[in-house]
């Protein structure tokens, strides 16, 4: 069973995003991170999901949507020095997803 898991570095002045591949119980690498805002990261990470031919449009969109609720909600709170509660608030509200955060 496939299943692909969305990896956020939550920084203070940027957000990246990486995909994984978990097989089996084995985590891949897919991509590598795409930075926002520095770049478009979502359009990035549109044009690497188009480049992988194993990946159903119907999983992309999906992640591309997950990509631009995360993207948004750290537009509205990223400018914060996370804490460890937030990023529990994080993980709670992206729960197929995985944060990477500073103290």
């Amino acid at each position: 069973m496939k299943k692909f898991i969305l990896k956020f570095l939550w920084l203070e002045k940027s957000i990246a995003v990486a995909l994984d591949q978990s097989v089996n119980d084995k985590i891949t690498p897919v991509t590598e991170y795409f930075f926002w805002p520095r770049k478009d990261a979502w359009e990035e990470m549109k044009l690497a999901l188009e480049m992988r031919p194993w990946i159903s449009q119907t999983d992309s969109v999906l992640l591309l949507n997950q990509i631009t609720e995360v993207i948004n909600y750290w537009q509205e709170k990223g400018f914060m020095n996370i804490k460890k509660k937030d990023m529990e608030l994080l993980k709670n509200r992206f729960p197929d997803c995985i944060f990477i955060g500073y103290d």
